[in-house]
């Protein structure tokens, strides 16, 4: 990777304004600039952590397992024995992540189109797969929706869509399957994905931190309740860690994370690699003590900067008109 001194950072794009006060070399890293002297002493290890064969038997079930997160953590999960199922809005998708992921692994990965958003599809889903293949081990709420606005452009119901796929999405999968868990006396492991402004909450994205809080409340108190049914409950709160659909809709100018990037103490964003990592130790066994836990994994960023779209108050709103034909553009997840 290029290096580059403060005075060569002018011929950096303009899309991306750095403060030469630090006096420090730069280096570059997809559309953004991260600091060299930090992120070299916190190298990304992104192969699989766990021993082979840990999932062996195991039967792990992922929503919005097509794209992003949830793809790289059933193919992580595949690495490591479990016969993982993966669902999605998106049939296409679906199938091209299903087959990509069984090519690798030379494991079965199943696949079911299904909107969290409807808890009738669910019992559908979830009859099918407890015929099929068997009740899931491993539980994985992944499915999200989100986008960056100034609350008084939200509209009702641009607000209960992020609601219902995060929260009551995940509150459905969670209720149904687990319902039949305790019905068959079976264990099991549950994850669900945060963000870090669930807890100190952020403007510019208030569906979404509505949302996230709800779904570390509901991980909690399932995991002082059903406990003693065998179920654990824990979710992992990211930082920024680059994927296609996320990035398009929170950034998709580039600029906000190139401010933002000076802020992370490790100085650089996470990879989809890390948060597999720390995923399948929580649903392991390796993890049978840890329960009703939110990780954060973020380079150290929330101790830093709670609510990370804050600065967002700077834009105009002609930029945010911008902004907004930018996002609903977007296609997939």
């Amino acid at each position: 990777m290029a290096a580059f001194r403060c005075s060569s950072l002018r011929k950096l794009s303009s899309a991306i304004t750095q403060q030469c006060s630090y006096h420090q070399r730069q280096l570059s890293y997809g559309r953004y600039l991260l600091a060299q002297d930090q992120a070299r002493f916190f190298p990304a290890k992104t192969s699989p952590m766990l021993p082979p064969g840990t999932f062996d038997g195991k039967i792990a079930f992922i929503t919005g397992g097509a794209t992003g997160l949830g793809k790289g953590l059933a193919l992580n999960l595949s690495q490591l024995g479990a016969t993982v199922i993966i669902a999605s809005r998106s049939a296409d998708k679906l199938k091209s992540a299903a087959n990509e992921i069984s090519e690798k692994t030379g494991n079965k990965v199943a696949d079911y189109r299904l909107d969290v958003r409807d808890p009738a599809a669910i019992k559908s889903v979830f009859d099918d797969i407890e015929t099929n293949h068997g009740l899931p081990d491993l539980i994985v709420n992944n499915a999200a929706g989100n986008f960056i606005s100034p609350s008084e452009r939200l509209s009702p119901n641009a607000f209960a869509v992020v609601i219902n796929i995060v929260l009551n999405g995940t509150a459905y999968i969670t209720l149904d399957v687990g319902k039949r868990l305790i019905k068959a006396k079976k264990g099991a492991s549950f994850l669900a994905v945060s963000a870090d402004y669930a807890d100190c909450g952020s403007g510019f994205v208030i569906h979404s931190a509505a949302a996230k809080a709800g779904v570390e409340a509901l991980t909690r108190s399932l995991a002082a309740e059903w406990g003693r049914y065998g179920m654990r409950f824990n979710a992992i709160s990211p930082g920024p860690v680059e994927t296609k659909g996320a990035f398009s809709r929170l950034d998709p100018t580039g600029q906000f994370m190139g401010k933002y990037m000076e802020k992370i103490p490790a100085g650089r964003i996470g990879e989809i690699g890390e948060f597999t990592n720390l995923a399948t130790y929580l649903l392991s066994d390796y993890a049978s003590w840890i329960s009703g836990q939110i990780i954060r994994l973020n380079g150290g960023e929330y101790p830093c900067t709670a609510g990370l779209f804050n600065d967002l108050k700077q834009v105009t709103n002609e930029q945010w008109d911008q902004l907004e034909a930018m996002i609903k553009n977007v296609k997939g997840s």
